[in-house]
C-alpha cells in the first residue's frame, strides 16, 4: 500500500520547461515576496501559542530524617548543543512526597522548533525555606532527580499531561538510571487568548505620494511593542500598486499575538521600494480596543510622521487617514485543540536522485556521505524537518520515496520506494529514512529528468484514501531536490488537485540551481496556482525554501519551512468545517 513505481515513458525529454508556462512571477508577487523577507529580518515569526505548565509529583524519595522532603522544581530549556538556560522555579512545598505546586510557568509554544525542557527537583534545606526561590543556591540542596521531554510531547497528548520518571546519578561517573525516585507530572493548558481571533479590514484615504513619477505602492505593517520598546511585526497587508486610497485585504490577529486587547500596536504605512528601503508614509499607535472603537464610530485617524531627532523629536500630523472598515472577533479552534482531539501529522519524504547531483562517491556530490559524520544537505533536511514532525505521528512509520533514478531491474522511475520494496513504502522513524536513503544511493543509477508530479500524486493518493476513511490525519510531504523541475505544469495540476486534500508540501532546494520557476508553486510568492484546465487552488499548500538562501542566516531551514504549516492545517479544517471532537482522556505514563 502506498507504493509507487513509474517508468520514463511520460517524462518527456530532459530539457527544462520554458518560462512561458507560469515560469515567471507577476509584478504583484515580487513586492509581497520582498515584504515577507523584510518582516522576517525584523523578527516576524510563525504561529505560536502561550502554554501554561503546571506541576505535581508522586512518590518522591524521602531525603529528610525527621520529616518528608520539601520539594521545588526548577525548569530549564536545553539547546541543541546541550547548553541549559534556567527559565523558572516553583515555590517550595513543605513536608510532602506527592506535592502539587501552585506556581505555574507560561511558555511560548512554537510548532517549528523542537523545544526541549529539563526539569530538576530539589529537596530544599530548612535554613533556605524562607528565602526567595530565585536566591536559593541549588548546589547546597539535595538533588531528588531530573526528567526531560519536549514541549511537543506534552501538547500532543490527549489530556496534555505527561508523567516523567525522575532520574539521578549515584556516584561519580555513574549512569543516570531510574531508581524509584518518583514521577514528575507536567500538565499543559493553552491560553484562552490563543483562541480569540480578530479580523480587520484597513482602508487608507489621501495617502501622501512618495514617488516622483507615480503614486505610492502602500502596505501596512502591524507591530507589537515589547518590553525594551522595540516594535516586533506580527502581521502585514499586501502591497497595492500605485494607489493613494487603498483598500487592503483582511488581516487576522490573535489576541495572543499582540499580548492583550489593550496592548499598544504600531501600525506603519509604508511605500514599497524594490531595494528594500521602504519609505514611511505615516504611522499610528493604537490597541485592538482602539481600532474596534474607530470601526464602531466609522471614523478615520490621521497618520503621523516623526520629524526631528533626539529631544527635538515630534510627530507631524498628516492629512492621510487610516480607517477600519471591518472589525470582527471570533473564538476559533486552535491547532493544539485539533491535536488534543486525536489529529496527527503524517510525515512523508521524497528525495531527488537525478544525475545532476553528481557521483555520490565523490566529495563534490550533493549526495556524498562524509566519513566524518557531517551531514550532507539531503540528510540535514531529513533530520531537521523530521525531528520536528515525528512528535505528531503516533506510529512513526514514514513513507519514503526517491525519484529521477533507475532502480535495479526496472526503467527510470519518478517515484520508487526508498527501502527497495516493491510492495510497501514505509520505514521506521527518522533513522529508518536515513538508512533507506544511504542504501538507495548505491543501489540505483542516477538519471533524470526532475519530475515532481508522480511523488505528489502518490502522497495525494494516500491523503485521499485517509480522507475517505474519515481518519484524523494530515499529511506533510517533504521534497528535497537539486534542480529545476521539468514537469512544471503537470506539477501545478497535481498541486491544484491536492489543495482539497489534507496535505501540505514542503520543498527544499539544495545546490546552486536557479529556483525562480519553482517559487511560483509557493502561494506566498504570488497569486494562487491555476491548473491547465483553469481550476484555481482552493488554498496554499506549498512552502519552498532554497537552502543556500538561509543556511548562513538567523532563520533555520526548519523554521522557514514549517512556520506556516499550522496555518495551512487550520485553513484546511476550517474550509471543510471540521472541528475537534472530544476524546476520552487517560492518564499518560
Amino acid at each position: 500500500m502506498g507504493s509507487c513505481w513509474s517508468d520514463g515513458s511520460n517524462g518527456g525529454g530532459g530539457g527544462m520547461v520554458s518560462g512561458g508556462v507560469g515560469g515567471t512571477t507577476s509584478s504583484a508577487a515580487t513586492p509581497n515576496d520582498a515584504v515577507d523577507h523584510y518582516l522576517k529580518s525584523r523578527g516576524y515569526n510563525g504561529l505560536f501559542s502561550q502554554i501554561e505548565l503546571s506541576f505535581s509529583a508522586s512518590n518522591l524519595r524521602d531525603r529528610d530524617v525527621i520529616s518528608k522532603s520539601d520539594a521545588m522544581v526548577v525548569v530549564y530549556t536545553k539547546g541543541r548543543d546541550g547548553t541549559l538556560a534556567e527559565l523558572f522555579r516553583t515555590e517550595v512545598v513543605l513536608n510532602s512526597l506527592s506535592p502539587k505546586w501552585i506556581r505555574n510557568i507560561t511558555i511560548g509554544y512554537q510548532f517549528e522548533i523542537v523545544q526541549t525542557l529539563l526539569f530538576r527537583v530539589y529537596d530544599i534545606d530548612t535554613q533556605f525555606q524562607n528565602s526567595k526561590e530565585e536566591l536559593i543556591k541549588l548546589d547546597e540542596q539535595q538533588f531528588l532527580g531530573e526528567a526531560t521531554c519536549t514541549l511537543s510531547e506534552i501538547v500532543t497528548k490527549s489530556n496534555r499531561t505527561v508523567a516523567l520518571e525522575l532520574m539521578r546519578k549515584e556516584g561519580v561517573g555513574a549512569q543516570t538510571q531510574p531508581q524509584n525516585n518518583g514521577k514528575l507530572i507536567v500538565h499543559a493548558e493553552e491560553s484562552l487568548a490563543s483562541k480569540t481571533n480578530t479580523e480587520i479590514v484597513f482602508r487608507g484615504l489621501n495617502l501622501e505620494s512618495k514617488d516622483t513619477f507615480s503614486k505610492s505602492d502602500p502596505f501596512l505593517v502591524i507591530s507589537k511593542i515589547v518590553e525594551h520598546g522595540t516594535p516586533i511585526p506580527v502581521s502585514k497587508t499586501e502591497v497595492l500598486k500605485n494607489d493613494l486610497n487603498p483598500l487592503w485585504k483582511p488581516v487576522s490577529l490573535s489576541v495572543q499575538q499582540v499580548g492583550s486587547k489593550d496592548s499598544p500596536l504600531v501600525i506603519e504605512c509604508l511605500d514599497f521600494n524594490g531595494n528594500g528601503n521602504h519609505d514611511l508614509i505615516g504611522k499610528v499607535q493604537k490597541s485592538l480596543s482602539d481600532l474596534e472603537k474607530l470601526h464602531l464610530a466609522g471614523q478615520g485617524i490621521n497618520l503621523v510622521l516623526p520629524t526631528g531627532v533626539g529631544h527635538k523629536h515630534e510627530d507631524r500630523a498628516l492629512k492621510s487617514q487610516l480607517f477600519v472598515d471591518k472589525f470582527t472577533e471570533t473564538v476559533q479552534h486552535t491547532f493544539l485543540e485539533y491535536l488534543a482531539s486525536g489529529f496527527e501529522l503524517n510525515f512523508m519524504v521524497a528525495i531527488d536522485f537525478t544525475a545532476s547531483n553528481g557521483n555520490p562517491r565523490l566529495p563534490d556530490s550533493l549526495h556524498y556521505i562524509d566519513p566524518t559524520g557531517r551531514l550532507n544537505a539531503y540528510q540535514r533536511a531529513i533530520v531537521e524537518v523530521g525531528e520536528v514532525l515525528q512528535f505528531y505521528d503516533s506510529d512513526k512509520r514514514f513513507p519514503a520515496w526517491g525519484f529521477g533514478a533507475r532502480p535495479i531491474d526496472i526503467p527510470v522511475s519518478h517515484c520508487f520506494n526508498l527501502n527497495g520494496s516493491s510492495t510497501y513504502c514505509e520505514v521506521d522513524g527518522i533513522q529508518g529514512i536515513m538508512n533507506a536513503y544511504n542504501g538507495a544511493l548505491f543501489n540505483v543509477s542516477f538519471a533524470g529528468p526532475t519530475l515532481f508530479g508522480p511523488v505528489i500524486n502518490a502522497a495525494a493518493t494516500m491523503a485521499s484514501d485517509s480522507l475517505s476513511q474519515s481518519a484524523k490525519k494530515y499529511y506533510v510531504l517533504l521534497i528535497i531536490t537539486d534542480g529545476v523541475i521539468t514537469d512544471l505544469q503537470e506539477t501545478r495540476d497535481s498541486i491544484v488537485s491536492a489543495s482539497d486534500l489534507p496535505l501540505s508540501i514542503l520543498i527544499v532546494g539544495v545546490g546552486g540551481a536557479d529556483y525562480k520557476e519553482m517559487e511560483v508553486l509557493d502561494g506566498d510568492k504570488g497569486e494562487k496556482l491555476e491548473s491547465s484546465t483553469g481550476r484555481i487552488a482552493s488554498r496554499d499548500i506549498v512552502q519552498f525554501v532554497a537552502l543556500r538562501d538561509i543556511q548562513y542566516g538567523e532563520v533555520s531551514v526548519v523554521e522557514a519551512l514549517l512556520a506556516e504549516l499550522p496555518t495551512q492545517f487550520l485553513t484546511y479544517m476550517r474550509n471543510r468545517n471540521i472541528t475537534p471532537t472530544s476524546t476520552n482522556t487517560s492518564s499518560s505514563s
